[in-house]
This record gives C-alpha cells, structure tokens and sequence, in this order.
C-alpha cells in the first residue's frame, strides 16, 4: 500500500505542476480564453474516452503493467508539452495526456485487490490522500521552477521527470496485485458469459446508476472549482494569490481528512452512514454559497463544506463499487466511473459557464445545489436498500449490496 501511494504521488505532483501553468503557457503561442478551455476540456474528455480501455486491459494482463504504459505515456506527453511551439501541439499534447491518464482508475482497481472489504475506504482514501499532497506540492514546485520568467519548458520537463521517477519506483518496486490466477479467472469468465459490453456488465452487476454519480459529484466538485475564483474576484476584488492560499488550505483540509479521518470515521459509521453524512456536508455547502451574498467568510465557508465534503465521497464510492461488482471485472469497473468522471468535469465547468452568462452566481450555486440534492436523494435511497438486503457476514455488515 505504501508503494502504490508513492507511485500515484509522484505522478499526480507532475500533473500538480502543468495544470496551473497551462492558462500561461498557452496565450503566447496565440490562445484566447476559449483555446484555455478547450484545453483544459480536451484533456478530460479523452481521459473520459479511454478510461474503460485501461480498466478493462487491467482485468486481461494486470494493474502493473497498465500502469507502465500509463505513466511512459505521461512522460511522452509532458516532453511534447515542453516543446510546444504552436498551439496545435499543446492541444495534441493534452489530449495524449488525456489518453493515457488510466493511473487513477487502475491504481484504485490495484487497491481493491490488496485490501479487505472493512479497509478498503481507508484504502481508497490513500489515493485521494495522494492527489491531495500532489495538488499542492504540484503548483508549489511548478510555480518556483517558471520564476515568473515566462518560460514553462523546465516545470513540464521536471512534471516529465516525475512520471519517469514513478515509472521506475512501480517498475521496481510495485507488486502486481491481479496475478495471473484472476486473469485466468477473468478469462473463464468471459468465455463463459460471452463479451458483454461495459453498459451490459455494469447493468448486471446493478451499477449504470451507481457509475452516474460519479459524473454527478465531479461535475458539482469541478464546477465549485471554476465557480469560486470568478466568484471572490468579482465581488470581493481577490487576486490568485489569495484564491490560491484558500485552495491550499482546502489541499491539506482534504489530505487530513482522507489520510487520518477516513478509517476512524468508517469504523465509527458504516459506510453508507458515511457517505449519507458527506454528501449533506457537500449540499451544505452549495446551499451555502446561494445565500453568501458578498460575505467574505461565509463564501469561504461555503468552499470549504463543499469540498470537505466531497472528498471523502469518491474513496467511499469506490470502496463500496468494488464490493457490489465481479472482482474479475475490478479494473472495467472503476475505468468506467473514471470515465463518468473526467466526463463530469467536462460537464460541469461548460453548464457553469453558460449559467453564470445567463442568470449570474446565486443562480448557478442553485443549480449545482439541486444537482447535489439529486446525488443525496440517490445515496439515501440506495443506503435504505443496502440496509434491509443486509447480509449476516462480517465483512459486508456496514456495505450491503444494493
């Protein structure tokens, strides 16, 4: 377990040192506002597009080797990055990066196959631990390494050298955790069932609606994220440097909370109990930012519920998906909630953007309120199922199978 998060760290900080450059690295070579979006855009949508692919390649030849590629093809994708001269190639170099961004989604699959159902949020929460520390050492180190000179060529080779550094730590050091007795299992299986499609799989396996929350919660997580700094700039005169102090303490908040609080709060609650208390939190939040006005405290508060909330759901989704579904189809699984996902932050800067031309901020925060509500209707619904279908044994006592 210490070995994968290392691995996902060193990656994530040199996913951590692009993404806050790519607003600055564009516009000299001819981007406007709407090339930066696009680029952010394409990067999650081809990342939507290949994210069942890797999953489902994990299941056939093992989570170690998906991530090899994975991670070669990052260092591939931040050198071309690096020698962008024109503005196609950073388009061309982001929607690579996409393409070859499956590490989360597998390093999660990897996570279910060494933990035991009681720890596998705990587990889970390791990963999102991992993006947490990668998001704000990340933007730390890519912002020293430009020193303000313009020049983005070193912090996308260093982001380089990082996913090359993880690639080498997995390569050495990373176990693979669906050996080759799941991949004949996994064989036997398809052979027996014929080649379903992953809408089919998820459909028998009770999952379609499960894996649309996973568009739900990060098209409401990345609209917050796009919301806010538009929102504190426009109303309280803010600059980056102090949106950025806010999302560094919500950095640390989320890696406090996903590398300390998870297993006690777990252990203390169920996990339905959980999530059913963490999606409130997350509404709170947006219920919160409709009626902040132009209250300085009460926007940030209005964040940080938010995103506290919210970051302890995805490690509760994906521990309870894994239980509810074939181990043999672990990796197609969550590459298809990964792709939900990077769907999702499509979606939810794109109706964030059109709804604050439309009808301004307390109008958007309304809208992703009732988006969120939608998510909490779903989780009680599902949890009240889990509980009266619960089974006797030990290890699915708090979990259920809906």
């Amino acid at each position: 377990m210490p070995i994968l998060f290392g691995v996902v760290l060193l990656d994530l900080v040199g996913f951590g040192i692009v993404i806050p450059i790519l607003p600055f690295l564009s516009p000299p070579l001819g981007a406007d506002k709407l090339d930066i979006a696009l680029i952010v855009a394409i990067y999650a949508a081809a990342a939507g597009v290949s994210g069942i692919f890797w999953g489902r390649l994990s299941d056939r030849i093992g989570r170690k080797p998906v991530i090899l590629l994975c991670l070669c093809g990052s260092v591939i994708a931040y050198i071309f990055l690096a020698m962008a001269t024109s503005l196609w190639m950073v388009y061309a170099a982001r929607a690579f990066a996409g393409l070859m961004a499956g590490n989360l989604g597998v390093a999660s699959a990897m996570m279910a196959d060494i933990t035991r159902p009681a720890d596998r949020a705990r587990g889970m929460a390791l990963i999102g631990a991992a993006f947490g520390l990668g998001m704000i050492l990340g933007p730390t180190i890519g912002g020293l390494l430009a020193h303000g000179s313009g020049n983005f060529t070193l912090p996308c080779l260093f982001a380089g050298g990082m996913s090359a550094l993880a690639a080498l730590a997995a390569a050495i050091w990373l176990p693979e955790s669906h050996g080759a007795a799941r991949r004949a299992e996994h064989r036997v299986r398809r052979q027996r069932e014929g080649r379903l499609s992953t809408g089919q799989m998820l459909r028998r396996s009770g999952n379609r609606l499960f894996v649309f929350q996973y568009l739900l919660h990060n098209a409401c997580v990345s609209s917050g994220t796009y919301i806010f700094p538009l929102w504190v700039a426009d109303l309280l005169g803010w600059s980056a440097r102090e949106v950025g102090m806010v999302f560094g303490v919500q950095g640390a908040l989320m890696v406090v909370l996903q590398a300390g609080a998870m297993g006690t709060l777990v252990r203390v609650l169920g996990e339905w109990r959980l999530l059913r208390v963490t999606v409130s939190v997350f509404l709170c939040g947006f219920g919160l930012a409709v009626v902040a006005g132009g209250h300085a405290a009460a926007m940030v508060a209005a964040l940080f519920l938010a995103m506290s909330g919210a970051t302890l759901c995805i490690p509760l989704l994906n521990s309870i998906i894994t239980q509810r579904s074939p181990q043999t189809d672990r990796g197609r699984v969550l590459g298809a909630t990964s792709a939900a996902s990077s769907f999702g932050r499509v979606v939810g800067p794109a109706l964030s953007g059109l709804g604050l031309g439309l009808c301004g901020y307390a109008w958007t925060w309304a809208l992703w309120a009732a988006v969120a509500a939608l998510y909490l209707a779903w989780v009680l619904r599902e949890s009240a199922r889990a509980a009266s279908m619960r089974p006797a044994g030990p290890d699915q006592g708090r979990t259920g199978r809906a």
